[in-house]
């Protein structure tokens, strides 16, 4: 009978023991599955987020290069780095061009962008772009161009780019 009592006793420990370990390894599970989904958050997501607006940037077009094409305002979203942001455009189903930004272009750029002075695009502000000083990309024979902006958030180490966001506007050659 004596033997009896310590069997029991032997099990209740054991089954503790397991049971201990179940709980470790499914509390671990869990948080793993909300760690990765935190990561996954802050890494992939948000980009569709932003809200842009455009308006025909105004002036007449000329067959010369420099007209004033579109301004393109964001209007939702947070803080974007000009470090990290590419600005790009198609004219009337062209070629696609990146945009450089009108304070470091130069004769060879096709098409420039004017910005604030900051180092951040943000809410409620506005960019124009514009043809490179040499090149005519819409003289307005047609009445005007249709404009493709393509904003692209630029990977940062091992990241892919990113397209924020292309808005469809329209250069009016009345204007």
């Amino acid at each position: 009978m004596n033997n009896e009592n310590r069997n029991e006793e032997a099990v209740s420990p054991v089954i503790a023991t397991i049971l201990m370990v179940a709980i470790t390894v499914v509390l671990a599970g869990v948080l793993y599955v909300w760690a990765s989904s935190l990561a996954d958050d802050s890494t992939g997501g948000g980009l569709d987020t932003y809200q842009f607006s455009d308006r025909d940037a105004a002036g007449s077009m000329s067959e010369a290069g420099g007209d004033g094409l579109v301004h393109v305002a964001m209007t939702q979203g947070d803080d974007l780095s000009w470090a990290v942001l590419k600005v790009s455009i198609v004219v009337d189903g062209g070629a696609s061009m990146t945009c450089d930004e009108a304070g470091s272009a130069d004769a060879t750029s096709d098409c420039t962008f004017a910005k604030d002075d900051d180092n951040y695009w943000q809410t409620s502000e506005e960019i124009t772009i514009s043809e490179g000083s040499d090149t005519d990309l819409c003289d307005g024979t047609d009445g005007g161009c249709s404009v493709v902006v393509t904003l692209t958030k630029i990977g940062v180490g091992n990241e892919d780019d990113k397209v924020i966001r292309s808005v469809n506007a329209y250069a009016d050659a009345s204007n």
